[in-house]
């Protein structure tokens, strides 16, 4: 039987034709939904011509063929299986379902990585669903985002009613012969034809020795490495990133070759008569507390006064690092970077298939020589899963919302504002037997950029969302501070103060901070109020968050062996630098260099520091240069990915 064609007016059509001018109209949204990404994007995107711009739309046809392939592939294959009994009214209604659902499962994608795309710089993956699985307030952060992105959100509403009206005036209304060998020689050879092609969009190409295209083939279309997220598209991010594949033991070196070069087992040097100092060490991670926004930190800059009056003053106190990095972008990479000396790469440690590994941070390691520790972060308990990995890297106990128990400092969305969990933190320390290590993580600079009632109005806004929640949160560290200089343990404790990532890209950034090394650049301050060695501004030194575990045992003088892949930040004689992964490229700042490496070929090695857009390639003027900088960034991967692939994390 045919459909009934009364209702609507019906387009003239096979279902050959049907099938067709539904691929169209899916490509076409998939379309509009990169024209609004890049639109919503623009000022990140604005150094692209107009030439750049047509490779990497062609780039975005490729990657969205593969992409629908991926979707629709069940509808293909039902609505060009060769069998009499497809044109059945009631088989057309169920297969149409297999291609506007997951058509508008995709645009919902892609529309919704538009305008999440600032706060990650790169396309959402299937990471996500793993990342907030914790979550309990899902659904109430799903009603504000939609509230707070309307635009998009009616956008993709009328997205949606553009598919099934389309999709109901595209219904089959011409009859077919349905038997003999023309009918089955016919669809057979439509049959094979699209699938053959459909495999060919998902693996990139027709020849064998093509495999299937990954997130890394987008760099084909772009002549800036920030473009790649513009080729891509979100349901291709997320389906390829189903079951991360595991790391490659990676063999540049010999081993003993690699361990001269760089090793991540730190040893104590022989015959040291130095004691081991029983400090308290507390380490404020500081939730998208970005070095953008901090004066201290942007002297150079004429005029700017930044949003950290507190910090600035204790920064002049303290000793700081103007070359500061985080080893990631999102709070997860932050919890294992500054607390365990662990990287993040493609894939955040707690992801993936080594989460399990054993490991042995700040927490573990001081424990060991009678450390009570302790971890503190606002939100309910399980959030982001930090609670476990608090567990897991050696924390003796997790203080988050539940243990607060009280409901009235609650923010409404997150957890509990800074200022009231921080004087929390600051009684439950003053409990605490001395030595203890204890780690702060901050939440109320976090979308969507809330501060307590009372403060409305008391803190400058600035351009950016953020930056009046980072001044809120500034004060709520000078109210510990004023606090914690009461009690008996201030005057032996070494605080470090940093971020989990440096904050999310917007129009209004400052620009040296809409750049590769801006969008990693954090504060890393040591303070010790009862010491004169931690006092001083360092403008060269290249440090990065891995740095701090064994900056913090080299100055407590830990007597044993231990595994972090940072060096000593205050020791002159290690070798310093800072290692990331962007764009599908690790990165390696030292000195005043930038090098891009994708684990096989040198994209660029650039001053980054004269040139911090990477537009001026150095690899001819500087091959002395570029041999060490290569050579330590394969000898760091090699020992990485061998002792994540042999649970070696720590001593065992």
């Amino acid at each position: 039987m045919l459909p009934n064609p009364t209702h609507v007016k019906l387009l003239k059509s096979t279902i050959h034709t049907t099938l067709a001018a539904r691929l169209m109209l899916a490509l076409l949204l998939f379309f509009l939904c990169r024209l609004f990404f890049l639109a919503y994007n623009a000022d990140y995107f604005s150094e692209s011509s107009f030439s750049q711009l047509l490779a990497v739309f062609w780039g975005g046809l490729i990657f969205d063929l593969a992409g629908l392939s991926y979707l629709l592939f069940p509808y293909v294959i039902l609505q060009t299986i060769p069998v009499p009994f497809k044109l059945n009214k009631r088989y057309q209604r169920a297969v149409r379902w297999l291609f506007v659902v997951p058509l508008s499962v995709g645009v919902l994608a892609n529309l919704a990585d538009a305008v999440y795309f600032p706060i990650t710089l790169k396309r959402t993956t299937w990471l996500l669903f793993e990342q907030f699985s914790h979550e309990s307030n899902l659904i109430r952060l799903t009603g504000y985002f939609l509230v707070e992105y309307w635009y998009a959100t009616l956008l993709f509403m009328f997205l949606v009613w553009l598919i099934f009206f389309t999709d109901k005036k595209l219904q089959i209304t011409e009859r077919q012969n349905l038997k003999g060998w023309k009918f089955y020689l016919t669809e057979s050879l439509v049959f094979l034809i699209l699938t053959v092609n459909m495999v060919a969009a998902i693996r990139g190409g027709y020849s064998r020795s093509v495999r299937p295209m990954t997130l890394s083939n987008a760099v084909k279309y772009t002549s800036s490495p920030k473009q790649r997220a513009l080729v891509l598209n979100t349901p291709f991010t997320m389906i390829r990133t189903m079951g991360v594949e595991p790391l490659n033991e990676v063999r540049y070196f010999s081993t003993e070759d690699q361990q001269k070069i760089f090793s991540a087992l730190h040893i104590p040097k022989a015959g040291s008569d130095s004691l081991f100092m029983k400090k308290n060490v507390v380490l404020f991670i500081l939730e998208s507390f970005g070095r953008e926004h901090v004066g201290a930190l942007n002297r150079h800059i004429p005029g700017y006064q930044g949003f950290t009056p507190f910090l600035d003053s204790l920064i002049g106190e303290s000793y700081t690092f103007r070359y500061a990095f985080a080893n990631g972008q999102k709070s997860i990479c932050g919890m294992t970077s500054n607390i365990t000396s662990l990287p993040t790469f493609e894939t955040p440690f707690v992801l993936s298939n080594y989460s399990g590994n054993e490991v042995a941070g700040l927490a573990k390691t001081l424990k060991r020589t009678g450390y009570r520790t302790a971890f503190f972060h606002g939100a309910a308990n399980g959030s982001m899963g930090f609670d476990a990995f608090a567990k897991q890297s050696g924390f003796d106990r997790y203080f988050g919302r539940d243990e607060y128990n009280n409901d009235a400092d609650y923010d409404g969305m997150w957890g509990i504002w800074d200022e009231p969990f921080m004087q929390y933190f600051a009684r439950q320390m003053d409990q605490m037997q001395e030595p203890f290590f204890t780690s702060f993580f901050s939440l109320s600079s976090h979308h969507p950029f809330r501060i307590p009632e009372q403060y409305v109005g008391v803190f400058p806004e600035g351009k950016l969302p953020i930056q009046q929640t980072i001044a809120y949160t500034d004060h709520a560290l000078r109210q510990f501070f004023k606090q914690a200089k009461k009690m008996p343990w201030f005057k032996n404790t070494l605080f470090i103060i940093t971020a989990d990532h440096a904050s999310t890209y917007n129009e209004n950034s400052l620009k040296e901070y809409k750049t590769l090394p801006g969008v990693f650049s954090v504060p890393i301050v040591l303070y010790d109020p009862s010491s004169d060695r931690l006092r001083g501004f360092d403008d060269s030194t290249v440090v990065q968050q891995i740095d701090i575990m064994p900056t913090v045992l080299n100055y407590l003088n830990y007597p044993d062996d231990y595994v972090a892949f940072g060096t000593d930040m205050l020791n002159r004689k290690e070798p310093h630098f800072a290692i990331d992964y962007e764009s599908g490229y690790y990165v390696l700042f030292q000195d005043d260099y930038v090098l891009r490496y994708d684990g096989e070929n040198v994209e660029g090695l650039y001053d980054y520091r004269k040139d911090p857009h990477l537009l001026t390639k150095l690899e001819q003027q500087e091959p002395e240069r570029l041999n060490r900088m290569l050579t330590l960034m394969q000898a760091f991967l090699q020992e990485h990915n061998r002792r994540m692939k042999q649970d070696e994390l720590s001593v065992k």
